[in-house]
């Protein structure tokens, strides 16, 4: 028996049965034709400030979709499934609009016109709106159209540091990721439209532009990527370093955001501060330690007084070929890749590693299945398949410890699956979206995504639903209103103070 497997067999085999699983995933809202929705969020849906499971993201065209904590992968998939369903009913009945099944964003109007998401007059959902319009001004709007899946991740009896160490693996490996579900190698020339880019024009036509090896353009250079952020060296050895370096770059006043301002000169607000990052979520990363908030509470205040309660993966793209953008296997890769993570030794990270993890993540992302492609580790280049090929010997134990703990087969297949993805790269998503794009949308990724958005549609209006779960999902959307108007009528502080308070450092903890 392996060190890895003792460890199991002696620490986790009684805690792998609770795991807990959750899932955020982004969309934007689409005409029939592909083009961005440019309408308001659907009342039907109910109030984004205040639904439990719908909201919007960056823009008021950028549905996400949350489910709860399951502890079952396919409890976790159903109600992503159901949460679905009822969006695609209404959205269907109202105006005939669909969710783009693309991380890479479907055709855009100017950057100025894609609209912000509002949260109504609410001080807290001024300050989302507010927050929003400072993310349009320091990145650019057609960036935050990008969307993602996050998967949230939690296992019983595990502490701060242990989290800490999984996350230093996890950045570590997440090229393996990367590899196995980047799902972006195309875009639409119009999201890059006055920038710099090192993309090449697919097919004749010139309606797509794309990297032949990429696996996620969205976790490359084009993607969520910051000159400003790029100075930041945070660590990931422990919390209070972590927590530390965030304090610093919200606290810390940053001169191009400076020159912004916080208003405009007809009085209207730009950004929420003017340090480099507004608010924690602002930090863009590959993973995140998280923890539960109180109402009010900042998250980094949270992290500090109760620790870290779960990691939440943020490399994902969406699966164009999964009506709801993920499969119940690729959850159960994920849970063996955490679990991976978590359970090998973890050593500090150092401002070198960084450095080189960064090389590595636009590498796998841009030329990930390129034969041949070396990786740096610890210094010395690695062939990025051989490097994977370790990982996923390391990681049989993993899934054959969670298949003896819920009774199935199921993560063995799902590392099998991985295996033979590195083996035969055409079957990985991305090669799999350039496939499909060539034989049958003349090499456009505008044309591809729109008949994979079809499809999906078709599919999720095609499964049953029942009066009662039509009649659930409407309670919980007139709830989420009535409490977004008791929100408003209860709000007293004048906007300004709200906010001043609300970025004080010492709210910070």
């Amino acid at each position: 028996m392996s060190t890895l497997q003792q460890r199991i067999a002696q620490q986790f085999a009684a805690r792998l049965t609770g795991i807990r699983r959750g899932i955020e995933k982004e969309g934007l809202r689409v005409l029939p034709t592909g083009s961005l929705a440019l309408t308001p969020h659907p009342l039907a849906l109910g109030a984004t400030l205040t639904h439990p499971h719908i909201t919007t993201d960056y823009s008021e065209s950028q549905i996400e979709l949350i489910t709860g904590a399951h502890q079952g992968v396919q409890d976790c998939l159903d109600e992503l499934t159901h949460i679905h369903q009822f969006v695609l009913r209404t959205l269907q009945a109202e105006s005939q609009e669909m969710l783009w099944v693309s991380s890479m964003p479907c055709g855009l109007p100017t950057d100025e016109t894609i609209p912000l998401a509002r949260f109504g007059s609410s001080n807290v959902g001024r300050a989302k709106s507010v927050y929003r319009m400072g993310l349009g001004h320091r990145y650019g709007r057609r960036m935050q159209t990008i969307s993602g899946l996050h998967y949230n991740w939690s296992l019983p009896g595990v502490g701060s540091e242990e989290y800490f160490a999984l996350i230093r693996n996890f950045r570590r490996h997440a090229f393996v990721l990367l590899y196995l579900f980047g799902a972006s190698p195309a875009v639409c020339p119009c999201f890059v439209e006055g920038r710099e880019h090192r993309l090449q024009t697919l097919g004749e036509s010139g309606q797509s532009l794309y990297l032949p090896y990429a696996t996620s353009l969205r976790m490359g250079r084009l993607g969520y990527q910051s000159d400003a952020q790029a100075s930041l060296a945070v660590s990931y050895n422990g919390l209070e370093g972590y927590a530390n370096s965030l304090h610093e770059a919200l606290t810390q006043p940053y001169p191009a955001y400076e020159a912004v301002g916080i208003r405009n000169p007809g009085g209207d607000y730009n950004q929420l501060g003017t340090s480099l990052l507004q608010i924690e979520n602002e930090f863009y990363g590959t993973i995140r330690p998280k923890r539960t908030v109180h109402s009010g509470e900042r998250p980094l205040h949270a992290l500090r007084e109760r620790g870290v309660e779960y990691v939440e993966v943020r490399l994902m793209d969406l699966d164009p070929f999964e009506p709801v953008g993920i499969a119940a296997q690729t959850m159960r890769f994920l849970d063996i890749f955490l679990l991976h993570c978590l359970l090998t030794d973890s050593p500090p990270d150092t401002p070198d590693e960084i450095e080189q993890l960064k090389r590595n993540q636009h590498r796998a992302a841009e030329q990930g299945r390129e034969p041949g492609l070396q990786l740096e580790r610890m210094g010395q280049p690695v062939a990025l398949r051989d490097w994977a090929a370790e990982i996923l010997a390391e990681c049989s134990p993993v899934a054959e410890a969670l298949d003896a703990a819920h009774g199935t087969q199921d993560y063995s297949a799902s590392l099998a699956a991985a295996r033979q993805q590195f083996q035969q790269p055409a079957h990985t998503p991305s090669a799999r979206v350039l496939h499909a794009m060539a034989q049958a949308a003349g090499h456009s990724f505008s044309a591809f995504a729109l008949q994979q958005s079809i499809q999906a549609r078709d599919a999720v209006l095609a499964l049953p639903w029942s009066a009662a779960q039509q009649a659930y999902f409407e309670a919980l959307a007139a709830q989420s209103l009535a409490e977004k108007k008791a929100l408003e009528a209860a709000d007293t502080l004048p906007f300004e103070d709200w906010r001043q308070r609300y970025i004080d450092p010492s709210e910070l903890g």
